[in-house]
């Protein structure tokens, strides 16, 4: 059992972590909404009614497409864009979707390859970008989301202020959605290039997100 959690502890870490924050939320937006509540003059809500509103539902989904979008962008984008000096990128003369010897597709493939890469046609270009695109149907669903959570709780506000409520083709046009859109997409586009970049200088050793601490500046493609 130490074994098995070892082998797995990044990933049941971040697992672990991502429930506090969820739950962390859930707290801190639940007293906040109480407070605007109490300040609109109307009652406060149990914490499992918050959890089930539409606002708390457009709080959540708004983060999570925009990290989805984070990872198709740079799983798709790496395929053919380079960093110099930078770990988070191929080598300058690699880009593109390689040879299907060194994608070890086919008749190039190794005993433990997974079996739709030894099979070759659909069932091969179908794995070779299925992560890209999980990732992206992700993003697409969690921005629909957003979009369905949000536009219920815009209502519920434009309903409080005594104004008409807007049906959801309207609402994509409204500033509210593409404020919310727009302010964690630029967060997640910063985060990546800020990766990228000052990798290229900075190390952290132990890491394979950094280069080895001795590597020179310009090396790219290079993990510690």
């Amino acid at each position: 059992m130490r074994a098995k959690l070892r082998e797995h502890s990044l990933g049941l870490v971040f697992g672990l972590l991502f429930l506090l924050a969820l739950v962390g939320q859930a707290l801190v937006g639940h007293a906040q909404f109480n407070a605007e509540q109490l300040t609109d003059g109307l009652p406060a809500v149990s914490l499992l009614r918050y959890v089930t509103s539409a606002s708390f539902a457009a709080d959540v989904a708004e983060n999570w497409q925009s990290e989805y979008l984070q990872f198709f962008l740079y799983i798709v984008l790496t395929v053919w864009l380079v960093q110099k000096g930078s770990p988070e990128s191929k080598q300058l003369d690699e880009a593109g979707t390689e040879s299907d010897e060194e994608q070890m597709v086919g008749p190039h493939a190794r005993p433990g390859s997974p079996a739709w890469a030894r099979t070759g046609g659909w069932r091969a270009a179908l794995l070779s970008n299925s992560l890209g695109a999980v990732m992206g149907v992700i993003f697409l669903l969690s921005w629909l989301a957003q979009s369905i959570a949000g536009v219920s709780s815009f209502n519920e506000r434009q309903l409080a202020d005594r104004q008409d409520p807007v049906s959801w083709a309207k609402y994509l046009l409204e500033p509210d959605f593409w404020n919310r859109t727009l302010q964690n997409w630029q967060s997640e586009l910063l985060a990546v290039a800020s990766m990228a970049i000052l990798s290229i200088y900075l190390r952290q050793r132990g890491s394979p997100e950094s280069k080895p601490v001795g590597a020179p500046h310009r090396a790219t493609s290079l993990e510690g």
